[in-house]
């Protein structure tokens, strides 16, 4: 009776809101596996700090959707891990051998100056997100810009911020449209490609519907996907 209850429950296994979040181990599974079994050379030291912060936003997005999906949160979780130790990867290969060609501590200086900056812009919006609020809630607010801040994935919302800040993901894609196939992590790009797919129609079935949710994964699914098809053409054709 139990297995019959979890499997035809709201996130059971016959719906989008199990094999969604599912599908996201695939993220955590490709850092646990690169890190096993693949060199740091392969490491996107851009896209892991990336999904390091995309992952502990979809964290919170995952505890606060309806219905809540602990699926999507623990694996959010496991990936904001995953992507650390591939960061802490890529900074000790970059900085333990002064005599090695890669050498260069100031790329890691320049990451996380990069990071830091990020997290310190992230904090100055959580500070004065309640009075900015109020002041766009207000009734001296034009009736649309006032609806468009109090809906409930509205920009002062995480079900607006998650789904927005995974762009990061696709415009980190673009920026690497020349990355050489040798430094292109196969299992990376795969589960970004999968994932971005499945979340295509989960921003369908979720409260609320997330339009933004769709276009930033229909966008990720398509420049990760040329990734992959750029890595399979180069390895097996």
């Amino acid at each position: 009776m139990a297995l019959a209850g979890f499997i035809n429950s709201p996130t059971g296994p016959m719906t989008t809101h199990f094999w969604g979040p599912v599908a996201n181990w695939g993220l955590a599974g490709s850092g646990i596996y690169d890190a096993a079994m693949k060199g740091p050379e392969i490491i996107n030291e851009r896209m892991s700090a990336t999904q390091c912060l995309y992952s502990a936003l979809f964290c919170r997005f995952a505890w606060k959707v309806e219905p809540r999906n602990l699926i999507l949160f623990s694996c959010h979780g496991a990936n904001v891990t995953a992507q650390a130790n591939q960061l802490r990867r890529w900074a000790m290969w970059k900085t333990e051998d002064s005599t090695s060609p890669i050498y260069n501590p100031s790329e890691v200086t320049q990451l996380g100056m990069i990071c830091g900056g990020v997290l310190a812009g992230i904090g100055g919006v959580l500070a004065v997100r309640k009075p900015l609020m109020a002041t766009f809630t207000s009734k001296s607010v034009p009736g649309a810009v006032a609806s468009l801040a109090a809906h409930p994935a509205g920009p002062f919302y995480i079900h607006f911020w998650a789904p927005n800040f995974k762009w990061a993901l696709s415009i980190n894609n673009l920026m690497d449209l020349d990355r050489p196939t040798d430094k292109i992590s196969m299992s990376m790009t795969s589960a970004l490609t999968l994932t971005g797919c499945i979340f295509m129609r989960w921003s369908f079935v979720i409260t609320p519907v997330n339009y933004s949710l769709f276009f930033v994964n229909a966008a990720l699914s398509a420049s990760s996907g040329y990734h992959l098809a750029r890595k399979v053409k180069a390895d097996y054709m």
